[in-house]
């Protein structure tokens, strides 16, 4: 990607990572030719075509990354599965659509694993994305990311568009939902334990900390999608995670926010909550063979430094 000069809109800017994909243009890979635009819900309400018609209509961005989204964890999930299908539709329908009609070069959205089919084999690679029914705890969700790369598929053979998707294991960072009730596992346990501490209280643990994740750092996961939009290209998804021997259980990880933390009171699991999917173990053996040398930030430095964000960030993160 040299020479004429790239519009990249980011939709989802103020997310978190939105928010780390700027810190690492930024910070690690700024380029002349690159005028970098990040999008947040007050810019336009993407499920509005006519809206999302007039933001393309004043920016005429030439690239596209698509991290905007109705998102939640497991409990949000579990309440409002049809919410969760109808806006992410609608949202991803016009920012594909409206990329198509003003002629952008290329569109990098971002889908999630928990698309991939609930009874399944280990790992899970980007060839079974549509091998059977997602988890019913949030088919909702599930299916409108599938239908991103069954749309991309269709642009790309009827009008040769370029257009792709990432596939991040569970990420975290600074400017997380750190939301106890609707934010996702570790943002959550870094909230619970930081009340906890401050009304010397228990750090009660939903579930029984069995479950296996894959954590990708959202700095990580900036690098990684800079390098998609520049250099990857395929209509397929990849996965952008770290390795199998990576994976932690909810146990691990809250152990180590514990350490970041430094609490020193009581931890209890309430068994009583659901654990939610077991495991969803992904291959990124895809992404090896493209980035061989990729070095993924040691997750627990990466949780001490998002903790200490959000203590030092209290009032203003979300949560």
């Amino acid at each position: 990607m040299s020479g004429d000069k790239k519009i990249i809109l980011v939709t989802g800017g103020s997310g978190l990572v939105g928010q780390a994909i700027k810190k690492i243009v930024e910070t690690e890979e700024k380029r002349e030719n690159e005028e970098w635009i990040f999008l947040s819900s007050k810019d336009a309400d993407l499920t509005n075509l006519d809206e999302t018609k007039t933001l393309f209509e004043r920016v005429h961005p030439t690239h596209v990354i698509h991290l905007a989204a109705m998102v939640g964890g497991l409990f949000k999930n579990l309440k409002h599965n049809l919410a969760f299908f109808r806006r992410n539709m609608l949202m991803n329908d016009n920012i594909l659509h409206n990329s198509y009609e003003m002629k952008v070069k290329k569109v990098v959205s971002c889908l999630s694993t928990c698309i991939f089919p609930n009874k399944t084999t280990y790992p899970i690679d980007e060839t079974m994305v549509h091998n059977g029914p997602p988890h019913d705890s949030n088919f909702g969700y599930s299916y409108a990311k599938r239908m991103i790369d069954v749309q991309n598929k269709g642009y790309h053979e009827e009008h040769g568009c370029q257009f792709t998707s990432v596939i991040p294991t569970n990420v975290f960072g600074p400017h997380d939902n750190f939301n106890i009730e609707d934010g996702h596992v570790l943002p959550g346990l870094m909230h619970k334990i930081y009340l906890a501490k401050k009304n010397n209280e228990a750090f009660t643990i939903w579930g029984t900390g069995a479950p296996l994740r894959q954590f990708i750092y959202s700095l990580d996961l900036a690098r990684l999608f800079i390098w998609v939009l520049r250099d990857y290209d395929e209509i397929e998804p990849i996965i952008l995670s770290v390795g199998e021997e990576d994976e932690v259980s909810i146990k691990q990880a809250a152990e180590m926010v514990v350490r970041a933390m430094n609490f020193q009171g009581p931890v209890v699991y309430d068994a009583s909550k659901s654990d939610g999917q077991y495991k969803k173990t992904a291959s990124n053996a895809k992404l090896r063979k493209y980035l061989p040398d990729f070095k993924f930030t040691p997750i627990e430095q990466a949780i001490k430094e998002t903790c200490d964000w959000f203590v030092e960030n209290y009032d203003k993160a979300r949560k």
